[in-house]
C-alpha cells in the first residue's frame, strides 16, 4: 500500500495538538482517545480518523502527490504512538516523547518511527521500502 506522504504530516499536526492539549489540561481522556486514533492507524491505515480528513477535506484542495511512500513505516510509527500513550506509569514523559515526534513530522517531514522502521529492517537485512513516483506525477 502506498501513500502521499503529506496525509501522515496532517496527522502529525493534529496529533501534536492533541498532545499539548494532553500535558496542558491532564487529560487522560484524550490521550486515550489519541491512543484509539493511534490504533485504529496502525491495524487499519485506511479508517484512520486523520487519513479520512486528510483525504476528504485537504487531498482535494492540493495538486496531485509528486511520490508515494510505503505505508509500512508509517503503520510502525503509529503502533510506537500507541505504545507510547498505552504506558500509564510513564505517561506525561512519554507523551512529551510522542508530541516531539509528531512535531518534527509534521513541521520537518522527519518521522521518527520510520526511521526506527527502516534501521530495524536493515538491521535485519530485510529489504527496506522506497518511496516512488506517484502516477502523473
Amino acid at each position: 500500500m502506498l501513500l502521499d506522504p503529506r496525509g501522515p504530516r496532517f496527522a502529525a499536526a493534529v496529533t501534536s495538538v492533541v498532545l499539548v492539549l494532553v500535558l496542558l489540561f491532564s487529560a487522560g481522556w484524550l490521550a486515550l482517545a489519541q491512543a484509539a486514533v493511534f490504533a485504529v492507524a496502525a491495524l487499519w491505515p485506511r479508517y484512520s480518523p486523520y487519513g479520512l480528513i486528510y483525504r476528504a477535506v485537504l487531498a482535494p484542495r492540493l495538486p496531485g502527490p509528486t511520490e508515494l511512500e510505503p505505508a509500512a513505516p508509517v503503520r510502525f510509527a503509529q503502533a510506537m504512538g500507541l505504545v507510547f500513550l498505552a504506558v500509564p506509569v510513564l505517561g506525561p514523559l512519554f507523551t512529551a516523547f510522542g508530541l516531539l515526534a509528531a512535531f518534527l513530522n509534521a513541521a520537518f517531514g522527519l518521522c521518527l518511527g520510520c526511521e526506527v522502521y527502516l534501521a530495524f529492517r536493515r538491521l535485519t537485512h530485510r529489504p527496506v521500502p522506497s518511496r516512488v513516483p506517484a502516477p502523473g506525477g
